[in-house]
């Protein structure tokens, strides 16, 4: 499936929820209204979506939230979603909380990799910026994961004053095991807006110091735009995801559904397509008109970078992870 500029659309990221278990200051601080169930698609829905998906050529799924794991039988959906013909991969992205506690039914149903969304090592400040002293939980979570055979990747956001001197301790970790350690630049939407992000150009000029015989590393690690690197010695991987410093969008493959059913081709801006609405009052075949359409919508890059021209109003709890 290609979008008007014959970019290969293939993978869509799935919120199933909005409701996290954490409250980071830049996504979910307390206080933030949450969707009542009945607006939220139910997983019969997502997989007659993401059956109409598969056969329009979305080959890979992603399941996000909030935190996906807080609604009840998300590893049965993956499951379902997995078994659906012609779709190649279902991966998580959790916050890991609650990944040592699922991980034997994520992997029983068909889990190919899992992404662990993590700011910091220190625990202090892991309880600073999540509201929450779990960080021993996550690790636990992490090291189970890994030893189980489970493709695991750590996603780390810094904050300028809050965790942007962890880059180093976050990259040892790639040291340790392998995991790939993907530094993401803050998306300045909803509360992101608020704090200040870090240039990953930055950090990676600092890796460049510590590490001088950090290489490129073109192989293939997931189905996003990052870049990696190997690091002589390392278990792992670093990776970059610079949305706002380095575009990819000549290379987007993905169209993003929220957990209220609105298709999102671009992540930038507030265009959607009212999925819920066909999926409870259309046929099959305008569901798979509706995903079309969002497609053909795509737009040719996003202008994160001007930040004036950003449209999407919504909090980034709310349109998924």
């Amino acid at each position: 499936m290609r979008d008007s500029l014959g970019r290969e659309i293939d993978y869509m990221r799935i919120s199933v929820t909005d409701r996290c278990n954490l409250r980071c200051r830049y996504c979910m601080p307390e206080g933030i209204a949450l969707s009542p169930a009945r607006e939220l698609l139910t997983f019969e829905e997502i997989e007659l979506v993401s059956q109409a998906a598969a056969e329009l050529g979305i080959r890979r799924f992603k399941i996000t939230g909030g935190e996906p794991l807080v609604r009840r039988g998300c590893p049965k959906l993956i499951g379902r979603l997995r078994r659906i013909p012609k779709v190649e991969q279902v991966t998580l992205t959790t916050n890991g909380v609650l990944l040592g506690d699922f991980l034997d039914e994520l992997l029983e149903n068909g889990l190919d990799g899992v992404n662990i969304s993590l700011d910091t090592l220190n625990a202090d400040l892991y309880q600073q910026i999540t509201g929450l002293d779990e960080l021993e939980r996550v690790r636990e979570g992490i090291y189970k994961a890994v030893e189980s055979g489970l493709r695991v990747k750590i996603n780390t956001v810094l904050q300028r004053g809050v965790n942007d001197s962890e880059w180093e301790a976050l990259t040892g970790f790639a040291r340790e095991i392998p995991v790939d350690v993907r530094f993401i630049e803050l998306m300045p939407i909803g509360f992101g807006e608020k704090q200040k992000g870090v240039d990953g150009n930055e950090i990676l000029s600092m890796l460049r110091k510590k590490y001088p015989q950090m290489e490129k590393d073109d192989r293939i690690h997931g189905n996003g735009p990052a870049v990696y690197y190997r690091i002589p010695g390392f278990e792992g991987c670093v990776g970059f995801i610079c949305a706002v410093h380095r575009k990819f969008c000549a290379s987007c493959n993905r169209i993003r559904l929220t957990a209220k059913g609105e298709l999102k081709p671009c992540l930038c801006y507030g265009d959607c397509v009212d999925l819920r609405r066909v999926v409870r009052e259309g046929a099959y075949q305008e569901i798979k008109g509706a995903i079309w359409e969002a497609v053909i919508r795509k737009p040719k890059m996003h202008c994160f970078e001007t930040e004036e021209g950003v449209t999407e109003c919504r909090r980034m709890v709310e349109i998924g992870g």
